[in-house]
Formats: C-alpha cells, sequence, structure tokens
C-alpha cells in the first residue's frame, strides 16, 4: 500500500469528522441538520476502519494517535451522547409529559376513583349493618386480632422490613396491572378490581372502626396512600383507556383506536411505577414504625398527596 497516497485519499475525511465534532462539542446533536447526522455515522465508521488498517498497515505512530482521538470523540458524542438524550427524554416525560397525559385524560381516573369509593362506602354501610359481612372480606385471623386483642396487625412489618417493603411493591405493582391488564376484558375485570379493593376498604375501615383503631390505622395508611391510592386510581383509567380503544373506536379501524388509547394508558403506566416505588418503601420503613408520632404521619400523607396534586395539575404553558 502506498501509504502516502491512502492518507491524501482519506484526509479530507478526517478533517470533515474533525468539524462536525468539534460543532457537536460545542453546540451539541441538535446543531446538526438531518444529513449531517448522517454524514457524522458515515464517517465515524470509515474513520474507525481507516483506524484499523492503519494499525495493521504501520502508517505511523501520529496518524494512528489522530485517528484514535477522532473515533473515540466520534464514539462518545454519537453513542454516549444518544444515552444522555435518552435519559433527557424520560427526565422530560416526568417533568411535563406524565401530568400532561393525567391531565388529558382524568376523566377516566375519575370513574375509577369514583368505583373504587363507591364500594367502599357500600361496604362500610353493609358492615355496620351486618357485622358478619366483614367475615366475607378480611381474613379470620385479622379479624381475632382486631376483635379479640385489640391489636394492629402492622407491627409484624417491622421484623423484616427490607423483605416486606419489597412484598409490598411487589403486591402493589401486581394490583395495578391487573387493574390496567382488566382492559381487555372491556374493561369488566378492571371494575371488578376496583369494586372488590373498595369493598375490602370499607370492611377493615369498619373493622378497626368499631374497635377504637380508627386513628392509628389511618395513621398508618394515609402517608403511604396518598401515593399509592391515586397510583391504583390512574392504573384504572389506564385500564379504562385501553377498553375505551377496544370499544368504542369511532371513526378510526379498532387496530389504530387501540395503539392511540393503549398509548396513552402506557404513559399512565411509566407514571405510576415509580409512585407505587415511593409507596412501598414508606410503608415498609415508614408506615409502621410506633416511635413516629402518629400525627407526623398523617401531615407526611397530606403533605405527599398535595405535592402529588400540584405535580399533576401543573400547566407547562403557565410556567
Amino acid at each position: 500500500m502506498n501509504i502516502q497516497r491512502w492518507i491524501a485519499r482519506r484526509e479530507s475525511n478526517w478533517q470533515r469528522l474533525e468539524i462536525l465534532l468539534q460543532q457537536v462539542e460545542k453546540k451539541g446533536i441538535k446543531s446538526l441538520t438531518a444529513s449531517e447526522i448522517k454524514e457524522l455515522a458515515g464517517l465515524y465508521r470509515s474513520t474507525s476502519a481507516d483506524l484499523a488498517r492503519a494499525k495493521t498497515e504501520q502508517v505511523g505512530q501520529l496518524i494512528v494517535q489522530n485517528l484514535q482521538k477522532l473515533t473515540s470523540r466520534g464514539y462518545s458524542q454519537i453513542y454516549q451522547g444518544s444515552r444522555t438524550q435518552e435519559w433527557s427524554a424520560i427526565l422530560e416525560f416526568y417533568r411535563w409529559g406524565f401530568p400532561k397525559v393525567v391531565q388529558q385524560t382524568w376523566v377516566y381516573s375519575a370513574i375509577a376513583t369514583a368505583i373504587f369509593l363507591l364500594s367502599a362506602l357500600i361496604s362500610w354501610w353493609y358492615s355496620w349493618q351486618d357485622p358478619t359481612f366483614i367475615s366475607l372480606l378480611a381474613p379470620s385471623h385479622l379479624i381475632a386480632q382486631v376483635r379479640d386483642r385489640g391489636e394492629l396487625w402492622m407491627g409484624s412489618i417491622l421484623d423484616y422490613q427490607p423483605v416486606a417493603s419489597s412484598g409490598i411493591m411487589v403486591n402493589n405493582m401486581t394490583v395495578a396491572f391487573r387493574v390496567i391488564a382488566g382492559g381487555i376484558t372491556a374493561g369488566i375485570f378492571t371494575v371488578f378490581s376496583l369494586a372488590f379493593n373498595g369493598f375490602f376498604m370499607g370492611a377493615i375501615a369498619t373493622l378497626v372502626g368499631q374497635h377504637n383503631l380508627a386513628y392509628p390505622f389511618w395513621a398508618f395508611v394515609f402517608p403511604h396512600g396518598s401515593l399509592e391510592l391515586p397510583a391504583i386510581f390512574l392504573a384504572g383509567g389506564a385500564g379504562f383507556l385501553i377498553a375505551r380503544g377496544l370499544l368504542f373506536p369511532g371513526n378510526y379501524r379498532r387496530a389504530d383506536s387501540l395503539k392511540i388509547y393503549g398509548f396513552q394508558a402506557a404513559q399512565l403506566v411509566f407514571g405510576i411505577v415509580p409512585m407505587l416505588f415511593v409507596a412501598g418503601i414508606i410503608e415498609g420503613f415508614f408506615s409502621p414504625v410506633t416511635q413516629i408520632p402518629e400525627p407526623i404521619k398523617y401531615l407526611t400523607g397530606t403533605l405527599l398527596l398535595t405535592l402529588l396534586v400540584v405535580y399533576c395539575t401543573r400547566d407547562r404553558a403557565r410556567i
């Protein structure tokens, strides 16, 4: 190989790659046009091949070092830069995208909330009228612990907090994804899951209320429930969005309708996962701790719920 001729033929590509890299390093990848980005990727690949050939043909240490620097800079901008953009997109979604989709789909989440609360109210009323109704929903050992010993059951979590917290997260995720997946059944299983959890909550609320344990019970529930319950309601909204796409495609083909509403449901799912994760940590490490005063727990729940409402109602256009 004629080394000087090869260098002369390839040098213009290296210089062009150098110019594009300098622009990206100073102004970012967004400063390039679509054709320039494609050119950058092509030049990076060809320069990497030139580096391999230069090492094989022993064209000189200086040329090899310069090509190594070029390919290293190109790799950093093309691959690591794309990862940075991915992280930026994720942060942008959680900063603005999730609140926006919550606002766009609030009717579906409101329906899910209404089903849960109505079921809890009905269960609460029946439980007060007929105490045996509670036994249809709550485990017998839990009922015995509250009625016979006058104790709540949350203290057992303290004996194995890390394991309990992980189990709580898995359970919360399972409940949420069941509610979401229920959309495939035309929303029937979504309604059932929300109603069942509402009935259970109403029965437990009555049980602790009948034995003067309501205040410590809600002190336990409120800190993590301020995130966990809204996440379940949003999951219900996601399930109803899927059902909407399946049952009422409107002017779209059913497959297209499912894509449109399914995409909104997926965005809700991405948003509620961190909520359930944080709720699981709070439920495992904060809510059951008896050394923390109960007013502090109520205050924590109020603060978290307030922050969540402010976050979900924020509007980029107004800021």
